[in-house]
């Protein structure tokens, strides 16, 4: 084989900015978005590591938790997706791509922002899979604010209530169903690490999340359920683009990466294969961070 066919196979081009302005209501669509992410609809190819596993995925329409169920499903397991019901055709897609690989496939719609919905969820996920042995929790809000003095009380309860306690009642609600084997994956970020100033709800609770997960799983250690946590770096997401930057940023996202581009969706869905997997089965408590080449963890 030649040099040159050999860097074809091993280098995915994609798309680097600039990229245009797109400013999209939240939550906001993949579908919508300049270019679409890649989620793996046409490049991820499983090989049995989920064979007959039963997995739980919030924020699962659309950019990373869409990229995991993609990849779970085609890895062998059947899969429950919860989401907005304004992202309702981004979640009919998913459906369809996880039941084309012959797997079950589950949608229920809901906010995460109340407790009673997160404790039906996780009873429906679990009724409806006929067990649950993976839980992903990955629905987030993110939305810009330059200062603290125009942050208001209501959307600071509106990032806790999405990405701190909902994943706390949902995974409180979850662990009666885990049995021994079982994996809980969280979706933290690199602004648990490395805050901007622009994000100061968002990075909290990032941060929060890492403790959570650190936490958890000693807690469960003895009942052989790991806990683990993903932090992404800049991925492509419709959670950019309705919100969570500013226009301009969007236009030049992920540039200041050494790879110089952002993540695809697709990119980070097989960290979230090996964390659910039995070949992870030592691994617990831990925050594997995927960013491009910066090193933030």
């Amino acid at each position: 084989m030649s040099h040159q066919n050999n860097k074809s196979i091993l280098t995915v081009d994609y798309p680097a900015p600039p990229f245009a302005e797109q400013p999209q209501p939240v939550p906001g669509l993949a579908s919508k978005m300049i270019p679409v992410p890649d989620h793996g609809e046409k490049s991820y190819k499983g090989s049995g590591r989920l064979a007959g596993r039963k997995a739980l995925i919030t924020g699962g329409d659309s950019g990373i938790g869409r990229a995991v169920a993609i990849a779970y499903a085609r890895e062998g397991a059947d899969v429950a997706i919860n989401y907005l019901p304004e992202e309702e055709s981004d979640a009919a897609e998913v459906i369809q791509l996880i039941e084309a690989e012959g797997r079950k496939a589950i949608a229920i719609p809901g906010d995460i922002r109340t407790e009673a919905f997160c404790q039906q969820l996780v009873k429906e996920a679990a009724s409806k899979l006929g067990g649950l042995d993976i839980l992903v929790n990955n629905a987030g809000r993110q939305q810009f604010n330059e200062s603290i003095r125009t942050l208001s009380t209501e959307d600071f309860d509106a990032t806790f209530k999405t990405n701190v306690y909902a994943m706390f009642w949902i995974t409180k609600a979850a662990v009666d169903y885990l049995p021994r084997g079982a994996s809980i994956i969280n979706t933290s970020s690199v602004q648990a690490f490395k805050p901007s100033e622009i994000l100061l709800d968002y990075a909290q609770t990032k941060a929060s999340i890492v403790a959570f997960t650190k936490s958890l799983a000693k807690q469960l250690g003895k009942e052989g359920i790991r806990v683990n946590a993903v932090a992404p770096g800049p991925y492509w997401t419709p959670l950019q683009s309705s919100g969570g930057q500013p226009q301009e940023k969007v236009q030049q996202f992920g540039q200041d990466s050494p790879l110089g581009r952002p993540g695809q969706p697709a990119e980070i869905a097989p960290l979230y294969v090996t964390l659910a997997s039995t070949e992870s089965s030592y691994t617990s408590g831990q925050v594997w961070c995927s960013d491009g080449g910066t090193g933030t963890l």
